[in-house]
Formats: C-alpha cells, sequence, structure tokens
C-alpha cells in the first residue's frame, strides 16, 4: 500500500494509491504513468457522456471520489464502505470537539473583524479617499467600456433641444 499522492488526491483518486503495489516514494516513474493515466482518463470523462460506458465510467469515478456517500448503494455499498474504511485508517481519527471547543470557536470568529475582499483592495488603492480628477474619470470610464461610449447631452442642451421643438409646433 501506498500514501495517496496530492494529485491522485485532488483527482478523487486516493483509493487507487491505497491499493497500489508499488513502494511509498513519491515522484517514481509510476506513480507519473499513473497519474499521467489517471489525468488522462479524467479529460476524456470531462465532455458529454455519449455511450452507456461514458455514462458508466462516470458513475464509478464520482463513487471513487466520494466514497462515503455511496454506501448506501445497493450493489456497490459493501465495496465503498471498505474504501471509506481504508481512507479513514490513512487520514487518521478526528477526536470529537467538546462543547466548549466548539463555543470558543464561535467566540474568535464574532470577535474576527469582518473585511470585505473587494473593500480591503480598494482601501489599499493610491486613489482611495481622494477626489479623482474629471479626466481620470474618463480615462477609467473608457477603459472600462472600451471607448464606445455614448455622448451623452447635458440637461441644458435637452432643455433647449425641447424648447426648439416646441417653437416649431
Amino acid at each position: 500500500m501506498s500514501l495517496p499522492r496530492r494529485a491522485m488526491e485532488q483527482m478523487g483518486f486516493a483509493i487507487c494509491c491505497l491499493f497500489c503495489d508499488a513502494p511509498d516514494v513519491a515522484g517514481t516513474e509510476r506513480c507519473k504513468k499513473c497519474i499521467a493515466a489517471h489525468t488522462r482518463s479524467r479529460d476524456r470523462l470531462s465532455g458529454q457522456a455519449t455511450t452507456k460506458a461514458d455514462r458508466l465510467s462516470r458513475e464509478l469515478v464520482t463513487m471513487l471520489a466520494s466514497p462515503a456517500s455511496y454506501i448506501d448503494d445497493p450493489e456497490h455499498g459493501e465495496l465503498m464502505l471498505h474504501y471509506v474504511t481504508l481512507i479513514s485508517e490513512h487520514q487518521g481519527e478526528v477526536s470529537p470537539r467538546t462543547q466548549e471547543e466548539i463555543e470558543d470557536l464561535f467566540e474568535r470568529l464574532r470577535r474576527q473583524e469582518k473585511g470585505s475582499l473587494i473593500g480591503d483592495r480598494r482601501k489599499k488603492a493610491s486613489w482611495w479617499g481622494s477626489k479623482l480628477e474629471p479626466e481620470e474619470m474618463e480615462d477609467l470610464l473608457s477603459l472600462i467600456d472600451g471607448g464606445k461610449r455614448k455622448e451623452v447631452p447635458s440637461w441644458d442642451d435637452l432643455l433647449s433641444e425641447v424648447g426648439d421643438m416646441l417653437e416649431e409646433d
């Protein structure tokens, strides 16, 4: 049995490493070949399923990626439970949290300053807190819309145009 490689865990194939008979040495040629083969398999399955074999393959990969979700499956449940057990043994046991630990966690989260990713980034900007000049605003707006803005008439222009229309009648 080999410990799961990070790439295999990320693809949902950790169980394959746990069944592998290769020596548990990261970066071996065999590991590289397995990772490459499983990557190709995942890539082939990423397109639209057109055959029954495609659908079954996807179902199998989904089951391997999350075996705990399928322990109640009538056909594969027993095997999925075995996989979950192997993965759990590899990851070690997690002790249940006490009520005090959970309350401490919530209290720490309550005390944390709630920031905004956009707001934090904005505050770091050199222009934060200063008023932009009209030319700078126009430059920024042209960057946003690619310079394709229509000229918007002022209120005076609109009122003058309406006045001209009324005089014509």
